[in-house]
């Protein structure tokens, strides 16, 4: 495995699945990835960026470092693959192998899932998350959910 990437394998039901944290160089496949599927996130060099591949990308979570913890800024996984497991194997995945609190901002229909992956409804944001979820609020309904690392405290 190239240096600078993780991976992590799991087995929901009977499938193995791999959990690959994209170098920088391989951000551009991602951005790929999600420009494929209509969406308009880019991945940055700050991010971390988590995949699963079958054999090409299909699934991506993106996290931003933010106030000892992170932002977890997009997830994505292709149509043809949904309803299998996979953004649950990739958020099980990052939340135990990063430490610190990980915030998102969703759609009030996507609160069950995210609590079902450990998730839950928080008010307690860093200021520059509160500030632009209040941005965001005013034209998307928007809620914040947070999760703690295993073991992180949070």
């Amino acid at each position: 495995m190239p240096p600078g990437q993780d991976s992590f394998c799991c087995r929901p039901m009977s499938d193995f699945i791999r959990c690959e944290l994209l170098s920088n160089d391989a951000h551009p496949l991602a951005t790929r990835f999600y420009r494929n599927h209509n969406s308009g996130m880019k991945v940055r060099s700050r991010h971390q960026t988590w995949v699963i591949r079958d054999p090409e990308i299909i699934a991506s979570l993106c996290l931003q470092p933010m106030d000892r913890g992170y932002w977890l800024t997009s997830l994505l996984v292709s149509p043809g693959h949904r309803n299998q497991g996979k953004a649950t194997t990739l958020l099980s995945h990052v939340r135990t192998s990063v430490s610190g609190p990980i915030w998102l901002f969703c759609n009030p229909t996507l609160q069950a899932f995210y609590e079902r992956s450990g998730f839950n409804r928080c008010s307690d944001l860093p200021e520059a998350l509160a500030d632009r979820l209040a941005r965001y609020q005013r034209s998307k309904q928007l809620m914040a959910m947070r999760a703690g690392s295993p073991g992180s405290g949070f």
